[in-house]
């Protein structure tokens, strides 16, 4: 048996293993994005809107 070998194996484990455990951390702490809704979410309609047929107001930007 090889030691050196056996170590370089579960150094290697241990990394992969801190690795998945610091992505559950993040992901148990929630997502906060800072970037706008993909447009596949802006473009469903409002569960308010559906009922009656009624289209959403869109708002027109204004450019500097």
């Amino acid at each position: 048996m090889d030691l050196a070998k056996v170590l370089s194996n579960l150094h290697e484990e241990l990394d992969n293993l801190n690795a998945a455990i610091a992505t559950l951390e993040r992901l148990q702490q929630g997502s906060r994005r800072r970037s706008r809704p993909s447009t596949l979410v802006s473009e469903q309609p409002s569960p308010a809107t559906e009922p009656t047929g009624e289209q959403p107001v869109k708002k027109e930007r204004r450019h500097p």
